[in-house]
């Protein structure tokens, strides 16, 4: 879950540090406008360089998550060898214009919306701290999702076309076609609850996993793992490449803690474009609540043949 991720790390992020004021230079002020800009264009490109390098990755984890027909039974590595197979090695990219489309507005939304929920949760609700920090990037990491959302939509159906099966031409004909056909605006967040609540136990997880880690290795290997802070060499902070081990192990987790959540979204977005069997979860059992002598009956139902599978009554 890359959204959980980017706001789980933009809440672990330090607030910047306090540069001085040389002469003739701008304020306070206008130093820190330049360090967000900086960090957020610097941000931006790496985001676009990383999401890139993984493409291929993701474009494999679409087709398996959502059950291609052509590609469902093969694994991992013999879904890399099979698409270029089929569809040639840009194959392995589709979707990836919608994604760099997706990155900096993702940021900066991301970015704007931290810094004004963090003075509200500080001025209004009194926390500071490592509290308020993970509070306000879990707020800034939900609102950038929904600002940003139809764009992940349309990467995802684009994704999942297969070589001479294309629904959609390029990114505007699937917002067109997406808005015309499935409900309007409406017809872009297919799947945006289960996105929500999956960030909550990812960032979490992650800074639970993280702060164990860091506490652990601290007190037990401050040598070897540790370092004085550049900023108080009193502290000491994990090594660089002891901190991306340390921040990998725990998304690692955190990843496989909210992936249920990341399959169903994905079937969600796909719901319309998908065969009838292999349709959303919530189309495989149709749950009727119906009143029968002061009780309400919860009946389970198959969409194909509308055979009752099961019934109990709640008092």
């Amino acid at each position: 879950m890359a959204a959980a991720a980017a706001a789980a790390a933009l809440a672990a992020a330090e607030p910047p540090p306090a540069m001085p004021q040389a002469a003739g230079a701008g304020g306070p002020a206008a130093r820190r406008d330049f360090y967000w800009l900086r960090s957020f264009v610097a941000g931006g490109i790496a985001g676009c360089c990383a999401k890139t390098t993984v493409a291929p990755l993701d474009r494999v984890k679409v087709l398996l998550q959502a059950h291609n027909h052509h590609y469902k039974h093969l694994g991992v590595f013999s879904a890399l060898r099979a698409v270029p197979q089929k569809e040639g090695y840009l194959g392995l990219y589709k979707g990836n214009g919608a994604m760099m489309i997706r990155i900096f507005p993702y940021g900066a939304i991301q970015f704007m919306a931290f810094e004004h929920y963090k003075t509200l949760i500080t001025t209004k609700l009194g926390i500071s701290g490592h509290v308020h920090r993970l509070m306000a990037g879990s707020m800034a990491g939900m609102t950038a999702v929904i600002c940003t959302y139809p764009l992940d939509m349309v990467r995802v159906r684009l994704a999942f076309q297969v070589k001479g099966e294309h629904t959609y031409k390029g990114i505007i004909h699937a917002f067109t076609t997406i808005y015309a056909k499935e409900g309007g605006f409406l017809g872009f967040y297919r799947g945006l609850m289960p996105t929500i609540l999956g960030m909550a136990p990812y960032a979490g997880v992650s800074f639970f996993t993280f702060g164990t880690l860091k506490s652990v290795g601290l007190s037990h290997a401050p040598t070897l793992l540790g370092r004085p802070s550049s900023d108080n060499p009193n502290v000491l902070v994990l090594k660089t490449h002891i901190n991306l081990i340390c921040g990998g192990v725990a998304g690692a987790i955190a990843q496989t803690i909210s992936y249920p959540f990341d399959v169903t979204r994905r079937r969600m977005q796909l719901g319309t474009v998908l065969p009838e069997f292999e349709k959303c979860l919530c189309h495989y059992l149709t749950i009727l609540f119906q009143y029968h002598e002061g009780d309400f009956e919860v009946c389970l139902w198959t969409p194909w043949n509308s055979k009752r599978i099961i019934s109990w009554f709640i008092s």
